[in-house]
């Protein structure tokens, strides 16, 4: 069998929802949306379903994928439903729906449920995506709060710079959203906090909840905290262990990876300098080198314009890339490592090297990295 596969550690993704819950300071659905973000959907809802308050995903389809799965958690559809007759589906598994265009409030006007539907409504703030409009979000909101067959809303927004910690975008937004808010003539619900904002925005959120066994009175800060019990934090990225900021940061410095890549060396070849190594020639080797060929490519996930000198790890050791990426394998320099043989681990990125490393030296992100794998073999463990 080929080695190149993707471990995917289900206690380290409990450890990062739970700190995210910590951090975020009331409850918190776990975006579980593109599959859980490559790490598999039905087998994280799972191991989350014991102490989750919900999930989010980003179509109906990813969200009946949870219910055939056993999961009877809440789930919300973070970009609402993409026609009507999508409200049958979300009445019979009891989904929850984002309300972000006028038509979806229409709609959700002349549907008659079995049962109440749970809404959230969401404000463009600023970022210009998705979401209505500063001056349409009360009258939509009050159309909502007084039809019978709508319950439970949930004010929300979504920002857009929240991993630029001196950006003051963030508190634009914020400020945008507190003042629409204020406008409803009620203290509704709210949901604010992705990842970035739940780790380096902690204003945003309520006060962190003590560690369990401590008591809920201590360590919650001062100050005002105008949504306190009445807040939802939305962690994606870092429910997977990989940090939003580009430089360390106390809290996202204790996640845990959840994914592991690896795969093994198939071959080694001795070369004299001057060789071209891979497509293209675009290593050259500058001396007699030792170089081991990966059973990883493009075709797998791994980036295809990863640059010479990208990290791996080799046998739990620093290593680099050298050369060209091809689709099913990729060429690593084995200077270093005179112990090598065919069949020593290599590892892409995981507990030795963090995904956000290794995009870092591509030009891409971790959410690119982690959701573009494909074709390896997947296994989930606990730690």
């Amino acid at each position: 069998m080929r080695p190149a596969r993707a471990l995917i550690d289900l206690g380290a993704l409990r450890h990062n929802y739970r700190l995210a819950r910590r951090l975020g300071g009331g409850r918190a659905l776990a975006v579980v949306k593109a599959d859980a973000y490559g790490h598999g959907a039905a087998a994280c809802a799972r191991a989350l379903e014991g102490e989750a308050d919900g999930f989010a995903v980003a179509a109906i389809e990813e969200a009946l994928e949870l219910r055939e799965a056993g999961i009877t958690a809440p789930v919300l559809l973070l970009e609402g439903f993409f026609e009507a007759a999508e409200l049958e589906l979300i009445d019979r598994h009891r989904l929850w729906t984002v309300v972000q265009a006028p038509w979806q409030l229409e709609a959700i006007e002349r549907f008659r449920p079995s049962a109440p539907l749970r809404a959230w409504v969401k404000l463009d703030s600023g970022m210009h995506r998705l979401g209505l409009s500063p001056d349409g979000f009360a009258d939509a909101w009050k159309r909502l709060r007084a039809m019978p067959h709508v319950d439970g809303l949930v004010a929300m927004t979504h920002f857009a710079r929240a991993d630029e910690l001196e950006c003051g975008r963030t508190a634009e937004q914020a400020a945008v959203f507190e003042r629409v808010v204020a406008a409803l003539g009620e203290r509704p619900v709210v949901s604010l906090a992705n990842s970035a904002a739940i780790l380096g925005w902690p204003a945003l959120a309520e006060p962190p909840l003590p560690p369990a066994g401590e008591g809920r009175g201590e360590g919650r800060g001062e100050g005002p905290q105008p949504h306190e019990g009445r807040t939802w934090a939305r962690p994606g990225l870092m429910l997977y262990g990989a940090t939003p900021f580009p430089a360390p940061h106390a809290q996202a410095d204790q996640l845990r990876p959840v994914m592991t890549i690896e795969s093994r060396l198939i071959a080694i070849r001795d070369l004299p300098a001057g060789e071209p190594v891979g497509y293209g020639a675009r290593f050259v080797t500058p001396m007699p080198m030792r170089i081991g060929v990966v059973a990883m490519g493009y075709a797998d996930g791994y980036p295809q314009f990863a640059p010479d000198g990208a990290p791996v790890s080799i046998d739990g050791r620093p290593g680099r890339l050298a050369g060209r990426v091809s689709m099913d394998m990729l060429t690593v320099d084995l200077s270093g490592h005179p112990e090598a043989t065919v069949g020593t681990p290599v590892q892409l990125w995981g507990d030795h090297l963090p995904a956000t490393e290794l995009a870092r030296h591509c030009g891409t992100s971790a959410y690119e990295l982690l959701c573009g794998v494909k074709r390896v073999a997947r296994s989930w463990r606990d730690s």
